[in-house]
């Protein structure tokens, strides 16, 4: 059983979440709290594996709530239940610098009620069991990791004796082939993905050549400020992409929420281009379709990274991307918030290289042969 404290400031929230979580068999509701003081009361007697906590309360808010479960070293993975505005996503995101895990924005207006129980259902509950105990949890991490990845596959000798033909040069063991020329890198992202990416793209120097197309998953109003933010931080101009924006060298593209984003040619130049078509892998912006216009427009000339995420989004669009030639990295589970989206592309034996954080912009920035 997966241990929830739910922490709102309205009566009606934590009722509609207690009687929603109540539902699923693997979760048990543990207590419930109004503000932030009386939940790191709670979280002392209860110990909950998972809190799910409001932004905005009396007395105490959620962010001071997290500066309080740091400095007492309270064990709990906190998730944060926040509003859909402009205030609402700047202080999700500060939230997530403090120390929550990921949030699920909430829903307001007319249509609440049912609107809340179906983000709960869809949105929530998974993540809640994403990182509770159990088989498919994140806390119980005290079995050896297992480093045996399989191999991407490396193209064979031509020639009858096993020597390497003058037609094919097979790469040395333990390397691979790359690009003559990388003219585009793209990144794909989920939970965990705004720290994280705090940690990569300000490390790209003023002069890098390249536009970075990013798909982080996130609603409307949060790519705006996750844009905003990582601008301030970067020596790269980082924007929210717009329909038919020219893309030019040295500019961060970030997927606005709820639209799909791709990469097109338009008579000379090349333009982003957004769509609302279904969502894929249950998410809008997704990865493949970012990753498949890629491959079509700058063929293997790309360099894709998945990064920390739940689920398998990017997968596909990278094994195309990777029969175009192009290269394919894939965060490390030791760095990884959660340990899903790389995962899919390393045990599909497409990753090139499995890169710890700290490294993927350098290694980026060496595979594309950039010059300081």
């Amino acid at each position: 059983m997966i241990r929830v404290l739910v922490v709102d400031d309205s009566l009606v929230f934590r009722k509609i979440l207690q009687e929603a979580l109540s539902k699923n068999p693997r979760i048990r509701v543990i207590g419930t709290a109004s503000n932030g003081r009386e939940a790191v009361q709670k979280i002392r007697m209860l110990k909950p594996d998972v809190t799910v906590l409001d932004v905005e309360m009396p007395e105490m808010d959620g962010l001071a709530t997290l500066e309080v479960i740091k400095r007492q070293h309270l064990k709990t993975v906190v998730i944060m239940f926040s509003s859909l505005t402009s205030q609402g996503a700047k202080t999700t995101l500060d939230a997530l610098t403090r120390g929550a895990v990921d949030f699920v924005p909430k829903p307001k207006g007319t249509g609440a009620f049912s609107e809340s129980v179906k983000t709960i259902e869809t949105l929530l509950i998974p993540k809640i069991e994403a990182f509770g105990p159990g088989p498919n949890g994140r806390k119980p991490q005290k079995m050896p990791v297992r480093r045996q990845i399989k191999a991407p596959q490396r193209p064979q000798p031509c020639n009858k004796r096993g020597r390497t033909a003058p037609c094919e040069k097979a790469p040395p063991k333990g390397r691979f082939l790359r690009p003559s020329k990388i003219d585009a890198v793209g990144i794909g992202v989920s939970t965990g993905g705004p720290n994280s990416l705090n940690e990569v793209i300000p490390r790209f120097p003023a002069n890098f050549r390249l536009p970075i197309f990013l798909v982080q998953h996130m609603p409307p109003v949060f790519t705006a400020q996750l844009a905003q933010r990582l601008d301030q931080k970067s020596k790269l101009k980082v924007v929210e992409a717009k329909d038919n924006m020219v893309v030019r060298g040295g500019t961060v593209y970030v997927a606005p929420g709820d639209y799909h984003m791709e990469v097109k040619r338009k008579d000379k130049s090349l333009i982003v281009a957004l769509n609302q078509a279904p969502p894929e892998n249950s998410c809008r912006p997704a990865v493949d379709p970012l990753f498949r216009s890629l491959a079509e427009t700058y063929g293997g000339k790309v360099i894709a990274t998945i990064m920390t995420g739940m689920g398998r989004d990017g997968v596909n669009g990278a094994r195309i991307l990777k029969q175009k030639g192009a290269i394919i990295l894939a965060q490390d589970k030791e760095t990884s918030v959660v340990w899903g989206m790389p995962k899919f592309v390393a045990e599909a034996g497409i990753a090139d290289r499995i890169v710890p954080l700290g490294n993927i912009a350098s290694t980026i920035l060496e595979l594309s042969g950039h010059r300081y």
